[in-house]
């Protein structure tokens, strides 16, 4: 059991310090070079993708005022309050009443609570935004030992 876990973890570690068998600028790229490897028996596990130069995009997917805080709560609260209808009241399948007035009070709690964590932020931002980490360029890196197979591997696809 320690020489399986010895052997992984030195794989591991020449992984870290691999030998760059293939750049590419576009991540998709990189990853359809080491499906190619993958699907020739190669060992999966010896294969890092190492993205360098680093950098971080935000982009700016809209406004965000109360109005949007308040139509988000109503919406994430009218789900919740279907949802504990339907699972605490039992007469809510028999009852519309009951089943919308679930809805009801979820959709006002839901915009309640919205609006006051918005109000209550200490760095209050007037919009939505996804970030992500772009890499300019992509290695495939293999152990050392590895290196003749990968490039075999890859020659012949």
């Amino acid at each position: 059991m320690g020489l399986v876990n010895d052997k992984r973890r030195s794989r591991q570690n020449s992984t870290e310090a691999g030998v760059v068998v293939a750049t590419f600028t576009e991540y998709q790229q990189a990853t359809d070079y080491v499906e190619k490897l993958i699907a020739k028996e190669f060992p999966a596990g010896s294969i890092a993708i190492v993205g360098n130069n680093l950098r971080t995009v935000e982009r700016v997917r809209g406004r965000l005022d109360y109005g949007v805080v308040a139509m988000r709560g109503a919406m994430f609260g009218a789900w919740l309050g279907l949802m504990l209808g339907i699972l605490f009241v039992p007469q809510a399948l028999s009852s519309s009443e009951s089943l919308l007035t679930s809805i009801l009070v979820g959709i006002g709690v839901g915009m309640l609570i919205n609006m006051a964590r918005f109000a209550l932020a200490r760095k209050k931002r007037g919009f939505i935004s996804v970030s992500q980490v772009i890499a300019k360029d992509y290695e495939v890196q293999v152990p050392s030992d590895l290196v003749a197979q990968a490039k075999e591997i890859a020659a012949t696809s």
